[in-house]
């Protein structure tokens, strides 16, 4: 059975298994707040396959890269940030070719175009 990307269903010990590490350092990590398995109701941690790609790519930080954890914090905190602008550009983009095509915009929006005009003096002694 093919689970969704965000579906937490991998327990810890297979997770340590996928990506040959030691549990504690999973738990390391989730202290860090580098990663946050979900939980079941019993308080089990669960991962999604997300999950699992984003600790493949903390591995990859730390051992080809030598980057220390506070160092991948902030690396994950600025890719997150990325990915977020892009999805927003990629959905601005959209609108913006569905303005065009339908040659008509929304009440509660404008489509502007500002072009701006530059002169130059010079001034001669």
């Amino acid at each position: 059975m093919i689970h969704p990307y965000d579906e937490p269903v991998y327990l810890i010990s297979i997770v340590a298994k996928i990506l040959d590490i030691h549990p504690q350092t999973l738990r390391q990590y989730e202290r860090e707040n580098l990663i946050t398995p979900a939980r079941s109701s019993g308080r089990i941690r669960l991962y999604s396959q997300r999950d699992i790609d984003r600790i493949k790519l903390i591995l990859r930080l730390t051992r080809e890269l030598g980057v220390n954890l506070a160092g991948i914090d902030i690396i994950l905190r600025l890719k997150d940030n990325v990915d977020d602008m892009e999805r927003e550009i990629a959905e601005l983009k959209h609108e913006v070719a569905r303005a065009q095509n339908s040659h008509s915009v929304s009440a509660d929006k404008a489509l502007v175009t500002k072009k701006s005009i530059y002169e130059m003096i010079i001034f001669e002694e």
